[in-house]
This record gives C-alpha cells, sequence and structure tokens, in this order.
C-alpha cells in the first residue's frame, strides 16, 4: 500500500486480479456557508447529548441554550438546511412531519443573538458570551436599582434592626442563592428577609398573580429596603436579579423554638449540656467580681471530666472551678446555640490575660461579667423562642427588650 494509505494504480490492478472491486468514494466537500450551518448543528448535538434534553426557550435559561433553540428552528424551517444536516441528525432533531413556518435562512449567530436582546461589542465573540447581558436582565438590574424613598419606613426599620442582631448572633443564617440550591418563585413570600444589591430586603406585599408573556406566573411586589427605599418590582426581575448578584443571600427563619429544658423526654436526643462555672482563680480582677465572672459554654460530655484539669488550662484561667449550674440541651445544634449566647452577652465579656504553664500570656474566651440570675433568665428567653427580642444592658445589669 502506497505512502498516506492511497490506492496506486498498480494496487488497484492487484485488486482487480484477486477479484477485488475498488469502490472510490468521493469526498463531499462543503463551502463555508455549508461549514458554518454544520458545526452550529453539532453544538446544538453536544448540548442534547450533554444535557439528555432539547434546548428551550426562556429568558431564564442560559444564552447558549435560547441560541441553539433558535438555531434549532431556523434550521428547521429550511429545506436547504434540512438536506445539509438529516446525514448528521443522530439525535433525531430535526423536524418530523410537516416543515415549520419559514422563518430565515440566515442563521448567523450574532444575528440571532441580537434578536434575542443580548447586545454584542465588535470587539466580542460568541465565544466570550460569559458576562453579556441580556435585555431582560438588563431590565430585572434597572428594576432593581430603580428605588424610591419608602414614605412609612419608621413601620418596618425595627424589623430590619432585628433581622441584623439576629444574623449577627447566628439565631438567623445567611445562604447564597442559586438555582442549584433549589429556590424557586414559590420559595419567596410575604414577609420574606433577602439579601440583594448589598442591602437588606423585606418583601413587604405580594400582588395578584398573572401570567407572563412567556407563559409563566408572575406578579408584582412591594420590596423595602434596609436603607428606606422601596421598589415595584416583578418577582420574576427580582429572582433574576438575585441569581445575577454574587453577593445575593436568602435570609433563614430563626427556627430556633423551644430549645431545650431542664428535663429531656425519652424521645428527644441528648445533645449536651450548656455550663455556667465561677472561677476560684487568685488573679485580682477575678477576686474583685467573683460572683458575677462565670464562664458559660457548651459541651457534648461530661462537665465535671471536662473540668478535671482546669488548674492546668488557661481556658479555665490556671485555676479550679465551681459549677454553679447546667441545662440539659436536646435535638440542637451545640456550636450554633453557644455562638447565640456568647453574642447576647458580648458586651459583658472580661477582657483579662493571664500566663499558661509555660509562662505565655494568654486571653480566655468565654468568661463574662453577668449575675446568675441574668443568664437564668437568658435560658428562659432561649426556651421560648423570645432570646432575639432581648438583649443584655450592660449599664444596667439587666435584661431590655429592643424596641
Amino acid at each position: 500500500m502506497a505512502e498516506n494509505n492511497k490506492f496506486t494504480d498498480e494496487d488497484d490492478a492487484l485488486l482487480a486480479e484477486l477479484g477485488i472491486e475498488v469502490e472510490v468514494k468521493k469526498v463531499q466537500q462543503y463551502n463555508t456557508k455549508e461549514q458554518r450551518i454544520i458545526a452550529g448543528f453539532e453544538e446544538i448535538l453536544n448540548f442534547v447529548e450533554e444535557h439528555g434534553r432539547m434546548p428551550e426557550h426562556g429568558e431564564n435559561n442560559d444564552i447558549f441554550e435560547r441560541l441553539y433553540a433558535v438555531r434549532l428552528d431556523k434550521i428547521n424551517s429550511s429545506d436547504e438546511c434540512f438536506e445539509l444536516l438529516e446525514p448528521f441528525d443522530t439525535k433525531n432533531l430535526l423536524r418530523q412531519g410537516e416543515k415549520i413556518e419559514e422563518i430565515s435562512n440566515d442563521i448567523d449567530d450574532e444575528e440571532l443573538l441580537k434578536q434575542l436582546g443580548v447586545d454584542i461589542d465588535a470587539d466580542k465573540s460568541i465565544t466570550k458570551l460569559k458576562h453579556v447581558k441580556t435585555r431582560a436582565e438588563k431590565k430585572a438590574a434597572e428594576e432593581i436599582a430603580n428605588r424610591t424613598r419608602c414614605e412609612d419606613f419608621e413601620k418596618f426599620k425595627h424589623l430590619f434592626e432585628q433581622i441584623k442582631k439576629e444574623i449577627d448572633s447566628g439565631l438567623r443564617e445567611t445562604v447564597r442563592f442559586r438555582k442549584d440550591a433549589g429556590f424557586t418563585k414559590t420559595t419567596l413570600k410575604q414577609a420574606q428577609f433577602l439579601i440583594v444589591g448589598g442591602q437588606i430586603a423585606l418583601i413587604a406585599e405580594i400582588g395578584e398573580s398573572f401570567k407572563a408573556p412567556n407563559g409563566e406566573e408572575d406578579s408584582r411586589l412591594r420590596v423595602i429596603y434596609s436603607n428606606g427605599t422601596e421598589s415595584n418590582i416583578l418577582l420574576r426581575s427580582l429572582i433574576r436579579a438575585m441569581y445575577k448578584d454574587e453577593t445575593s443571600r436568602f435570609i433563614t427563619d430563626p427556627g430556633l423554638g423551644p430549645l431545650f429544658s431542664g428535663e429531656v423526654n425519652e424521645d428527644d436526643q441528648e445533645s449536651g449540656t450548656i455550663y455556667v462555672l465561677r472561677s476560684l482563680s487568685n488573679h485580682p480582677m477575678v477576686q474583685e467580681n467573683k460572683d458575677v465572672v462565670h464562664k458559660i459554654g457548651v459541651t457534648g460530655g461530661d462537665v465535671k471530666k471536662r473540668t478535671y484539669n482546669a488548674k492546668n488550662d488557661p481556658t479555665f484561667l490556671m485555676a479550679d472551678v465551681e459549677i454553679v449550674a447546667t441545662y440539659k440541651l436536646a435535638n440542637i445544634n451545640r456550636v450554633k446555640l453557644e455562638k447565640v449566647i456568647h453574642k447576647f452577652f458580648n458586651t459583658a465579656k472580661l477582657n483579662i490575660e493571664i500566663k499558661d504553664r509555660f509562662g505565655k500570656p494568654v486571653k480566655p474566651d468565654e468568661w463574662f461579667l453577668v449575675p446568675i440570675f441574668i443568664i437564668d433568665e437568658m435560658v428562659e428567653k432561649i426556651k421560648d423562642g423570645s432570646v432575639s427580642d432581648y438583649y443584655y444592658d450592660i449599664a444596667s445589669a439587666s435584661i431590655k427588650r429592643m424596641n
């Protein structure tokens, strides 16, 4: 066999003597336009292979999927494209039955993108569309930015202050607002708090539902923002803006309920113990305030074992301790609860520096200048789930309700 695997005339003659017919296949030649159409169809085939479905129209879909959907419509409207691509149609994507209504023979990507509402600069190409915004996305961003002064903001101001405190204390969490996290339009509801555009936002009102042009349900919202502004935005526009905003967050409900009680029911799973300790240290600051200096912590083990080696542990001020009170925990996240307690008494945190057994200076955490009766009162607030409505006023050494 000759070089490049091509048969010479001598090879053909030899094969003929052996009774083997040589069929010379003509290599199909495509012009530039046909090559572009074939390459575009192969991208659609790759999409179907990866996602297991046809590309779909819709403003909420990825721009490339929308591009493929329009491109496929145009292909199916053209007899020329149908005949050209039929040999490549391994997924049976081409028209089945009668041809759909003629759209246009032009399948230029830039023209398709313009029809989809995507503006491309002269120096951009179809391969550089990651940060290109569609008209719908621009409209959503404009609605978010188009805010007016909230005339009755005083009705909502205390709610934003409370939400911020609950986030800081760990009673509420913020979760990234992503499509793949399962958030949908039904996730958002009246009285829902969000973070969008760098502001905490409250969905104060949801109007009547109506059909959007694409057939989906939509509604007009009244959204109040923590900076004293508000917007009259569509639900779908708000969600679209949050998907595109890397800093957007979904603020969870407190969900604390009765965290624990002195007794654990048979069906409860005991999770640990809150402990309150008093130090027996000779440190001058501790001695002067021995009736109010307390260590408050949460442990999953036995408190006595936890404090067994206290005199050698800088966490316990390098001194023995006395167990003042304990509270059993059931079905609770110990780390989260401890964070709530420490945030609640943060203003009363004991600022003390001691030396460990190697002479190295350390500043122990979890020690507070708080009377035991205040700790008991705080525990009761946690039990009934109202702790987020209160704060510890160090000046009066009392727990006060927030305005």
